[in-house]
């Protein structure tokens, strides 16, 4: 089977403006978009820079706009996309090189929502752990399959428009914590999501529950902290 690549490219040090470039492989149906992306790698170009690492899709390290749209390379496969592909860097962010995109801001608006932890109380009386019923697990399960991959937050139009909104990945970090009935600082997280860089800059677009390689149906996790916020309840 023959397949065409059709590859962002921009070398910072070298290049005034971005350009494409054309490659076209000999694969299956089976590959993935990583697949051919080493193969170019290997044995076209091997100044060709991009991010992998798991190739399994839990490490996040290599979302890319592949055909219009945010995917890791490692899940999507030649079937499901066609032998015409274009993968380009997810947008939002600056490019350092190639498809490799600057994840700094991305990762500073993650550490606004206090994503861990917060209990200052004493530990039980028997000192094991906190506990809680599988019904409070639950509330907040979903938000917990995040990889921060960056997949929603840089499909989001709102994000595109303003890099100082925390974004769909963050606001899914906060709702994890903030329904986690072992947590402390639901409030101050509350304050945190309620700032005019929060959850004022969702428009319930959609694009973040498209995107998501890890189906969390994020407008909906976005919407139950909107709510939270209206009626004071966190449940």
């Amino acid at each position: 089977m023959q397949i065409t690549l059709k590859i962002f490219r921009y070398n910072p040090e070298v290049d005034s403006t971005f350009h494409y470039e054309t490659y076209t492989l000999e694969g299956e149906e089976t590959d993935r978009v990583l697949d051919l992306l080493e193969k170019v790698k290997g044995y076209n170009d091997g100044t060709l820079s991009f991010r992998r690492s798991c190739a399994h899709g839990v490490c996040g390290s290599d979302a890319l706009r592949i055909n219009g749209r945010n995917y890791l390379a490692c899940k999507v496969l030649v079937r499901d996309i066609g032998t015409n592909i274009t993968v380009e860097p997810i947008l939002g962010m600056k490019i350092i090189k190639d498809l490799i995109v600057d994840m700094e801001p991305f990762f500073e608006n993650y550490k606004k929502v206090l994503p861990w932890f917060i209990n200052d109380s004493p530990l039980p009386a028997d000192g094991k752990e906190r506990l809680q019923s599988p019904e409070q697990r639950a509330i907040f399960d979903e938000g917990t399959k995040c990889i921060l991959c960056a997949c929603c937050t840089t499909s989001c139009p709102s994000f595109w428009a303003s890099d100082d909104y925390l974004g769909p990945a963050a606001l899914v970090t906060a709702h994890r914590f903030i329904f986690d009935s072992r947590d402390e600082a639901a409030s101050e997280r509350m304050e945190i999501v309620s700032e005019t860089s929060g959850l004022a800059r969702c428009h319930t677009a959609f694009n973040c529950t498209l995107a998501c390689p890890r189906e969390i149906p994020i407008t909906k996790l976005i919407g139950e902290l909107k709510i939270a916020t209206i009626t004071g309840k966190i449940e």
